[in-house]
């Protein structure tokens, strides 16, 4: 049995501040060994449910954040940028029984500790056929069209409630509860990891690969809090207007979809300016 897990920092334990989670910062450094015990659990509790291979996927900002050395020696860590699907890499290669995302955290323009989509700021709302969608929401897309299905979730309890949605069946943690999108009541490093395993361990019965799932086509449509944002997404072909600060497009497959989102979310950061957005 091999697992993959999509390794998210806002969604850590401890996390709910920008600083915690902004390279370079103090308290980024701090927060790096609280995010690494959270992923560490979860690859333990996976072993002690049977898992023969786990490879962590770094996903946060420059996905170069986790400490290596304090991972159990079993496990093989994806860093760094630049990876053809992203959060989910590693995915595709057909090897993959089950996903976990950890460190997870809610979608742009929603309640929830340091909630967004993609970008810090700049966009406040995603919708997905219709209905708005998180990071998970739409990972979870692109990994059932490979036949691999979500069996846990961590972040906080807005996080959980939103794992309802895109992956029912999947156990789930909360290592904290949300206030405002700055604040959080937190549970102690020592309590969430053991909270971790423990249900990583369950979910590790729960990877079962299956048929992929062909879902499309897609419409996406994602919100900007400034119309010169909207109009630099246009740029990339197939993305339309959808209004002064929203665009949308459609795409045949989530593998599609995905790779068209990131390069929009590309080209909206590059647009954006330091004091005015």
């Amino acid at each position: 049995m091999k697992i993959l897990i999509s390794a998210d920092m806002e969604g850590a334990t401890g996390v709910t501040w920008p600083a915690d989670v902004l390279p370079g910062t103090p308290q980024w450094e701090r927060c790096r060994a609280l995010f690494t015990s959270d992923v560490n659990a979860a690859a333990l509790g996976f072993f002690d449910g049977g898992a023969d291979e786990v490879l962590v996927n770094e996903a946060h900002w420059t996905m170069r954040n986790l400490l290596l050395e304090r991972l159990d020696e079993r496990v093989e860590m994806l860093t760094g940028r630049h990876k053809s699907l992203s959060m989910v890499e590693g995915v595709q290669h057909g090897d993959v029984d089950g996903i976990a995302f950890v460190g997870y955290h809610t979608g742009a323009g929603a309640e929830g500790v340091l909630a967004h989509t993609y970008l810090a700021n700049s966009i406040t709302g995603v919708w997905l056929n219709g209905t708005p969608a998180s990071e998970g929401h739409l990972n979870a897309h692109v990994v059932a069209e490979y036949g691999v299905p979500v069996v846990l979730v961590t972040g906080d309890d807005l996080t959980c409630a939103d794992a309802l949605g895109y992956a029912p069946g999947a156990r789930t943690v909360a290592v904290k509860d949300h206030v405002s999108r700055y604040a959080a009541v937190c549970r102690p490093p020592a309590r969430t990891a053991a909270d971790i395993r423990a249900a990583a361990k369950e979910a590790a019965a729960l990877a079962v690969r299956h048929e992929p799932v062909a879902r499309g086509p897609f419409a996406v449509e994602v919100e900007f809090d400034a119309a010169h944002l909207s109009a630099a997404a246009t740029v990339v072909p197939g993305v339309e207007s959808a209004g002064e600060r929203r665009v949308r497009y459609a795409s045949a497959t989530m593998f599609e979809a995905i790779r068209t989102f990131k390069a929009v979310t590309t080209i909206v950061s590059a647009a954006v300016e330091e004091q005015y957005g």
